[in-house]
C-alpha cells in the first residue's frame, strides 16, 4: 500500500495503535533531547521516576537558553545538568557549543528517525527528514525511562512546492512567513506538514530546517522534508554519510489535504507585531525606522545564513542609529565563519557578536529600548518576549534584516542595486570539533548529581477529586501564549528549577496579582479563549499553575503541547460545548463541577454551575484512555512512578 513519509516513519516505529487520524498511537523513540530552560526540570523528573539510566538510544542535554551568569543560579543548573547527563547516560552539550536545534541537526539528526525535544522548535530536525516533535519535560522524562511516546495520529498535509525562489532576495524564511500569512497560527493544529514537489530540490537542508523550525508557529505537530541528494550532501559534509538514507513518499501516496505553493511567486515578507502570522510584504513597510536588528537564533543561524549576511555587510557600515546583534547557531558555524573570513567582515561593519545561544529571542540579553523597533530573524514576536514590554518586534529573513541594519530602516531587498550575494552551496566539508560535546562514559553509577541551593524538588499533585468548587482566578482572550502564562527572560527563567519561586511570575505580564490571589484562594479555575497555550513547550506554564492549585482550565480550544502539559500535571482541560457561554462568566465567579470521576471515565461531559451568576453550562474533556488514567492519578509523574514500581 502506498505511504507518505509520515506513515512510513510511524509504521516503522509503531508500538501500538493504528495510523488512523484521530486515534492514539504509541511510538518507540530514537532520541530525546532537552535544553536547559526545560531540561533541568525534565532531569529532576527523570530522577524522581527512579530509573538508573536512559532507555532510549540517544539522549542529549543542551545548555543554550540560560547563558547569562549574573548570579549563581544558571551556572549551578549547568553543573546539575552535566552531572545528571553523566549519571544517567546522556550526552552533554556544554554552554557555548550552540543552540540545541542547530547542534542536533549537525551531530544527531538522522533521516527516518523519531526525536523528541523539550522545546517547541524541535521540528527543525524535520529538515533532515526526521519526525521531530516538541514535548513537555515530563513527557521526555517518561520516554527516557522506557515508555513509548503516545500521541493522537495527526492529519498529514502535503505542501506541494513548485518553482524556484527569486534569490538572493527571497529566502526560506519568506516561504514559512507566506504560509503563516495564509494559514495563521492555528492553521496547522492537529496536523503534520509534509513538504514535497519539484520545488523541494531547490532548497538545501538548512533552508528546509528554517521552514520546519518555524512550522511550529503554525501550531503543527511537526513538519518534514524528504531525504534526497541535498540531504546526502549535508551529511557527507558533516562526516556522517553513514547516517544518511534516501527517504521519500510513494508516488501515489495519499494525504488529508494539499497546499500548493509556487516558490517563484514569493516576495520578501515580514511579520509585524505581535504575532508570527501578522504578515505583510516587506515593500508595504518600506521606510519604517529601525532601532535594533538581531540575526541568528534557531531559525536562521546556519552557516549559509551567516555567509549571506556577511556578503550584505562586506565593506559597509551598520547605520549609526542601529544596534546589529548576531548570534551564530553553533560553535561549528562560528568556527567556519572565523576560518573563511565572514566573521571579520561582520565585526568590521559594526556588528555586536553574541555567543552561540538563544539570547535575544527569549529576552536573555539584547532587549530593545523602550518603544524601539526591533527587526529579527527569529520565530516569535509575542508582546514582551524580547524583554521590553512596549518594543515593536518584526520578523524577517536574514537578507531583509541585514539590509535594514545598513539602511536604518526597513527596505525591500529587491530595491538594493548592489546586493551581491552569490549562490551559497553546501560546503564540501564542515569543521567537526566535538570538544564541547561530552559523551556518556563508563562508571556512571558512581557519579554524584550536583544540586545548588536554587534546585528544589518536583511538586506532585494529588489524585483527582470528585468535585471542584473554585473561583475563576482569571478570564483571558484568544491565542494566550505560554509566554503570557509563564514569561521568559533573564528575570524569570533562572528559577526554572525552583517551582515555588517561579510560580510568583505566573501571568505576571497580564495580571501581577494572580499568584497571590491563587494562593489566598487555595487554587482556582482559569477561563481561556481559542488556542489557549499557544507557543513554547515550556511545561512550567502548566507546572507552576498546578503548584498554585489550579484544578481546571476551561477554554474554547487548546494548543497541542500545552494541553498535553496540563494533563501531565493533573489539570483537566475542558472545552465549552457552547462557545457563547464564555461571555457569561466573570473573573471572581465561583464555579462548581460535580461527579468528576464518573464524567472523566464515562461520557466526558461535565455540567458546571456558576454559583455566583446563577446559571449552568456544559463542557467536554475529550481524553483518550491514557489521558484519562493520567488525570485520575494526578498527572504523569505519579502515574509513571506507580506503574514503574508495580
Amino acid at each position: 500500500m502506498a505511504a507518505n513519509l509520515v506513515q512510513k516513519i510511524f509504521q516503522s516505529h509503531k508500538v501500538y495503535g493504528e495510523l488512523t487520524c484521530g486515534t492514539p498511537i504509541g511510538l518507540k523513540v530514537d532520541e530525546v533531547y532537552t535544553q536547559d530552560a526545560t531540561g533541568t526540570m525534565a532531569w529532576l523528573q527523570f530522577e524522581a521516576i527512579g530509573v538508573d539510566t536512559v532507555k532510549v538510544p540517544v539522549a542529549v542535554s543542551y545548555v543554550d537558553h540560560n547563558m547569562i551568569q549574573s548570579n549563581y543560579m544558571n551556572p549551578d543548573d549547568h553543573a546539575f545538568l552535566q552531572s545528571a547527563a553523566a549519571r544517567f547516560g546522556a550526552y552533554f552539550s556544554r554552554p557555548g557549543n550552540g543552540i540545541c536545534h542547530q547542534v542536533n541537526l549537525e551531530r544527531f539528526s538522522r533521516p527516518g528517525g523519531i526525536a523528541l525535544g523539550t522545546d517547541s522548535h524541535t521540528p527543525t530536525n524535520g529538515g533532515a527528514a526526521m519526525i521531530a516533535i516538541g514535548v513537555g519535560g515530563l513527557d521526555a522524562a517518561t520516554v527516557m525511562a522506557g515508555s513509548p511516546f503516545e500521541l493522537t495520529m495527526p492529519k498529514v498535509v502535503l505542501v506541494n512546492l513548485t518553482g524556484k525562489l527569486n534569490r538572493p532576495y527571497v529566502t526560506a524564511m519568506d516561504v514559512i512567513l507566506t504560509l503563516l500569512k495564509k494559514l495563521t497560527v492555528k492553521g496547522g493544529v492537529g496536523s503534520i506538514f509534509e513538504y514535497g514537489g519539484d520545488g523541494v530540490k531547490e532548497l538545501n537542508l538548512t533552508e528546509r530546517a528554517t521552514i520546519t523550525n518555524m512550522g511550529a508557529e503554525l501550531g503543527a505537530t511537526t513538519s518534514i522534508f524528504p531525504s534526497d541528494e541535498n540531504t546526502m550532501e549535508f551529511f557527507k559534509a558533516q562526516g556522517r554519510l553513514s547516517d544518511w538514507i534516501e527517504l521519500k513518499a510513494d508516488t501515489d501516496a495519499s494525504y488529508d489535504s494539499v497546499i500548493e505553493l509556487d516558490l517563484s511567486s514569493l516576495e520578501p515578507m515580514i511579520a509585524m507585531p505581535h504575532s508570527p502570522d501578522n504578515v505583510v510584504a516587506v515593500r508595504e513597510l518600506a521606510g519604517t525606522k529601525v532601532n535594533q536588528v538581531c540575526i541568528g537564533g534557531c531559525t536562521n543561524s546556519s552557516y549559509q545564513s551567516m555567509k549571506a549576511v556577511s556578503y550584505v555587510l562586506k565593506g559597509k557600515n551598520v547605520a549609526e542609529n542601529v544596534n546589529l546583534l548576531i548570534n551564530p547557531g553553533s560553535k561549528q558555524v562560528y568556527e567556519m565563519m572565523a576560518v573563511d573570513g565572514c566573521l571579520r567582515e561582520m565585526i568590521a561593519s559594526g556588528v555586536r557578536m553574541l555567543e552561540s545561544s538563544c539570547g535575544p529571542c527569549i529576552g536573555m540579553g539584547g532587549a530593545p529600548g523602550s518603544g524601539h523597533v526591533s527587526l529579527r530573524t527569529f520565530n516569535r514576536n509575542f508582546e514582551g518576549r524580547s524583554g521590553t514590554q512596549d518594543a515593536m518586534v518584526y520578523l524577517a529573513s536574514p537578507v531583509t534584516c541585514a539590509v535594514a541594519a545598513l539602511s536604518g530602516k526597513i527596505v525591500d531587498p529587491r530595491d538594493i542595486n548592489d546586493l551581491n550575494i552569490p549562490e551559497i552551496e553546501e560546503p564540501s566539508h564542515y569543521i567537526v570539533n566535538s570538544n564541547m560535546l561530552v559523551a556518556p562514559k563508563d562508571g556512571a553509577a558512581d557519579v554524584k548529581i550536583v544540586k545548588g541551593p536554587n534546585i528544589k524538588g518536583v511538586p506532585v499533585k494529588e489524585p483527582l477529586k470528585d468535585e471542584i468548587t473554585a473561583e475563576v482566578l482569571i478570564k483571558l482572550g484568544n491565542n494566550v501564549t505560554t509566554d503570557d502564562i509563564m514569561p521568559a527572560g533573564s528575570k524569570v527563567l533562572p528559577f526554572r528549577s525552583n517551582i515555588p519561586a517561579i510560580s510568583d511570575f505566573v501571568f505576571s505580564s497580564i495580571d501581577e496579582g494572580f499568584s497571590k490571589r491563587a494562593i489566598k484562594a487555595g487554587g482556582g479555575i482559569i477561563i481561556g479563549g481559542e488556542n489557549y497555550g499557544q507557543g513554547s513547550s515550556r511545561e512550567h506554564a502548566a507546572l507552576a499553575p498546578m503548584f498554585l492549585g489550579i484544578e481546571a482550565v476551561i477554554a474554547i480550544s487548546f494548543a497541542r503541547i500545552h494541553r498535553s502539559n496540563l494533563i501531565n500535571f493533573g489539570i483537566i482541560p475542558l472545552t465549552f460545548d457552547n462557545t457563547a457561554d464564555i461571555e457569561k462568566i466573570k473573573q471572581g465567579d465561583r464555579l462548581k463541577i460535580s461527579r468528576l470521576k464518573a464524567s472523566v471515565t464515562g461520557s466526558q461531559s461535565y455540567t458546571v454551575t456558576d454559583e455566583t451568576g446563577g446559571f449552568t453550562f456544559t463542557c467536554a474533556s475529550n481524553l483518550n484512555q491514557r489521558e484519562t488514567e493520567l488525570i485520575l492519578a494526578g498527572g504523569l509523574l505519579p502515574y509513571t512512578k506507580k506503574t514503574t514500581q508495580s
